[in-house]
């Protein structure tokens, strides 16, 4: 059974951090790039950051490049996004997908696996 499984997300105060984990279960890991994604009320869900299979290609968003930092570690099956310098923008319902590719993308209908994914809050 596969399986993404979001963790991490939380309230938090604008300039504050957080860190979100993708823990990845009942497929080969090593074969699938993996992407976060957001999605906030009454907005379409974008593409944050995304690694690929050996985790020396990355990509963001333009706005979150420079405050998140995604990696992954293949041992245990888990991506984590750092995610720094929060601002109430980057409220949201994230999401990691999986996708069996070689390198990143950006298009989620080329995401094979979704997680349920994990609120994130960034309010005073």
């Amino acid at each position: 059974q596969v399986q993404l499984v979001e963790s991490g997300g939380g309230l938090v105060q604008p300039g504050g951090s957080l860190r979100l984990s993708c823990a990845a279960s009942g497929f080969t890991f090593d074969d699938y790039a993996i992407g976060w994604f957001r999605q906030a009320p009454g907005k379409e869900r974008e593409f944050v950051a995304g690694i690929g299979l050996s985790g020396g290609n990355t990509y963001y968003l333009d706005s979150v490049r420079g405050r998140f930092t995604i990696s992954r570690d293949n041992a245990k099956n888990t991506v984590y996004l750092q995610m720094n310098s929060l601002k109430p923008e980057d409220t949201a319902v994230y999401s990691c997908a999986a996708a069996r590719l070689p390198g990143v993308v950006s298009n989620s209908r080329r995401y094979d696996y979704w997680g349920q994914g994990t609120q994130v809050t960034v309010s005073s």
